[in-house]
């Protein structure tokens, strides 16, 4: 069978390596198409039966250019750049790979929320986060990961998730909140919820006032997650705001100019980039086509 991986952000050289021979041992045949364009992502998944992205964008059209295709896996837990609907009605299943990205998300959260908390090593006096409240907004695998490193710097903390039961926050030596102005009461937030109807453009104004002196949004979620207008008024009225994302939102230059070094956004979505996220996420992602090729293994479908 016909594996098609196609990436417009390629994957490590590594990670292409241990995709490959994963595959190759199979006795699957691989199509590896790497930085290519629309064009050629209609063209080559014309034979596939198999197909591996990442960020790259699968809709109708390209599940209508593949009469063959039986499972799409996205090498990453989110997976927003797939229309699951389309695959349901094509009768393809769709699935991500959770949990190899988390540790090097929350890591980069950590990086970010001690940059700001240095001034950005502008040479004045910082803050510490030891005995600081971190609130962390879903704890699925990127918040646990979260909850295990704010352990380390020694901070108080708290956790909003409404599909995770109490006692598995409180048996992780977090305290379970239950609405989000609970959670925004915290000194830093940390946003991992997908983009979903209910939580588009669900964190703005009056959430941010909630929180105290010197509070730090961090983002490493979705950017639709924040009302962009909403989030600058409320840093123009408390200078003492800050917010940290590895998501630009659209009006980064704005942001940016208006807020100096109380904003930072990293130039690319850059969460999992790093060569073991990228290794692992590739290898994942080509493990679970193959077994679902071969006897329908589909732990992580997110379609139905």
């Amino acid at each position: 069978m016909k594996i098609l991986v196609f990436t417009e952000k390629p994957f490590a050289p590594a990670a292409v390596k241990a995709i490959e021979n994963t595959i190759n041992a199979s006795g699957n045949e691989l199509e590896l198409v790497e930085g290519g364009t629309r064009a050629d992502l209609l063209e080559a998944v014309k034979n596939a039966e198999g197909l591996i992205v990442r960020s790259d964008k699968i809709d109708g059209e390209v599940m209508d250019a593949a009469p063959k295709l039986k499972v799409i896996v996205r090498a990453g837990a989110g997976f927003d750049n797939i229309d699951l609907e389309a695959a349901t009605k094509h009768g393809i299943c769709v699935m991500n790979t959770p949990g190899q990205n988390s540790n090097a998300v929350a890591e980069l959260v950590f990086g970010m929320v001690v940059m700001m908390c240095r001034n950005m090593y502008n040479g004045k006096s910082g803050t510490e986060l030891k005995d600081k409240s971190l609130g962390i907004y879903a704890f699925g695998q990127v918040g646990r990961n979260v909850a295990r490193i704010a352990k380390g710097f020694g901070m108080k903390l708290e956790a909003l998730d409404k599909f995770v039961p109490d006692a598995v926050m409180e048996g992780e030596g977090v305290k379970p909140v239950h609405t989000p102005e609970e959670l925004f009461a915290n000194n830093f937030v940390s946003l991992h919820i997908p983009a979903t109807p209910e939580t588009k453009k669900s964190i703005g104004y009056d959430l941010m006032m909630k929180m105290p002196q010197g509070g730090v949004l961090i983002n490493t979620a979705r950017k639709e997650v924040i009302d962009e207008e909403g989030l600058m008024k409320a840093l123009e009225e408390r200078p003492d705001l800050r917010y940290v994302s590895d998501i630009k939102p659209d009006a980064a230059e704005e942001f940016e100019q208006k807020f100096a070094s109380r904003v930072f956004f990293t130039p690319k979505k850059m969460g999992a980039q790093t060569a073991e996220a990228n290794f692992n996420a590739g290898v994942a992602a080509a493990e679970q086509v193959i077994a679902y090729l071969k006897d329908g293994w589909n732990k992580y479908q997110v379609n139905k």
